[in-house]
């Protein structure tokens, strides 16, 4: 709650420039949703660490709502195909998921005009497998550049609700929060390097 002063100053200020105290007890109620007090825990989550990540070929957070670590989604590499995982950890679970793939340097992402990805237009919607808590697909590394993109997307429940969830990485350019993750395939480990297999690894 503002101070007397700072509410004073506020109401000078409206009258000063026309503005009714409705409106700045509007802009201040705006001001505190966007910016909570004790904001801390509303920030969006630091990226993934290389200890999270484990053996897996990539590993990053499954952001909800913005602030919250819903889980994680992991990407490997299995013959010829990835296999992208959404898991789900604590009290959150996964419904449904979309999912687009495509080389990085290519128009991969079906966008609407304003750069915001529509995910009704996502090619990947069927998983190869699917629980409350463990999301798979198995994706052809066919057509695939050394150098690809990804955009994983999930509508997730948990002790805030129903959110939207992404996969963290870099914004898309439009006014929204949503995410994508870049990789290279030469940074993954197929599993299959031809050696001895009585020789240790």
């Amino acid at each position: 709650m503002k101070t007397p002063y700072l509410m004073v100053a506020s109401l000078f200020l409206c009258m000063l420039f026309g503005c009714s105290q409705n409106e700045a007890l509007q802009d201040e109620l705006v001001s505190e949703k966007k910016n909570p007090k004790g904001s801390a825990n509303h920030l969006p989550p630091e990226p993934a660490t290389a200890e999270e990540a484990g053996d897996n070929c990539f590993y990053t957070h499954l952001v909800a709502g913005q602030h919250h670590v819903a889980g994680s989604v992991t990407v490997n590499i299995e013959g010829d195909n990835l296999i992208i995982t959404y898991t789900a950890t604590g009290e959150w679970t996964i419904g449904i998921t979309h999912l687009s793939i495509g080389n990085c340097d290519d128009d991969w992402a079906p966008l609407n005009g304003s750069g915001n990805p529509q995910i009704g237009h996502f090619e990947y919607t069927e998983p190869f497998s699917s629980t409350p808590t463990e999301v798979v697909y198995v994706i052809s590394l066919e057509g695939l550049d050394d150098n690809f993109c990804f955009a994983a997307h999930a509508e997730v429940q948990g002790p805030t609700g129903g959110e939207t969830a992404w996969a963290q990485g870099p914004q898309f350019s439009g006014k929204g929060w949503a995410m994508y993750a870049e990789l290279n395939l030469s940074d993954c480990d197929s599993g299959d390097d031809g050696g001895d297999p009585n020789q240790p690894s």
